[in-house]
């Protein structure tokens, strides 16, 4: 699974304004269900369900929230570019700026697993983030990370 296979132009936001990880998650949410006709309160509640369990800040500024909803008929992500870091509680401790949500069907098994593989090997990629980082144009944050030669180099 590769990233274009979940992402559309419509799920980047390049400069997300959110003072804290509830509020980014809000946002994620809402976005998704602008895209999938979905509930965007039963989004923000799978989402922060999820992120009780423990959290999905890995590392290096980035994050990846996740869960499975009911009624979703493919895999949708949506990346957000935070205007400024918030609090994530991340594996290391640092504020967040760079945000990737993926939702899957309940029965996506091993697709679930796989598209979170791809995305958290994108986000490991110091170069990567760091041109993510450097634009604040959605279009160009979607053409990097749905390059193709660059996605299968990731």
């Amino acid at each position: 699974m590769e990233i274009y296979d979940l992402l559309v132009p419509a799920g980047v936001i390049a400069n997300l304004r959110a003072s804290n990880k509830r509020q980014v998650l809000q946002e994620l949410g809402a976005r998704a269900a602008a895209l999938t006709q979905h509930d965007e309160h039963k989004i923000f509640e799978t989402l922060w369900e999820r992120e009780q369990l423990g959290t999905t800040g890995i590392g290096g500024g980035t994050a990846v929230p996740h869960g499975r909803l009911a009624n979703l008929t493919r895999p949708v992500a949506i990346f957000a570019r935070l205007e400024k870091p918030v609090a994530f509680d991340a594996i290391d401790a640092q504020p967040v700026d760079l945000v990737f949500m993926l939702l899957t069907p309940p029965d996506a098994g091993a697709n679930h697993l796989k598209a979170l593989a791809r995305i958290s090997r994108l986000l490991r990629d110091r170069a990567m983030c760091a041109k993510l980082r450097g634009t604040d144009d959605a279009d160009a944050i979607y053409a990097l990370l749905t390059d193709r030669a660059a996605s299968h180099a990731a």
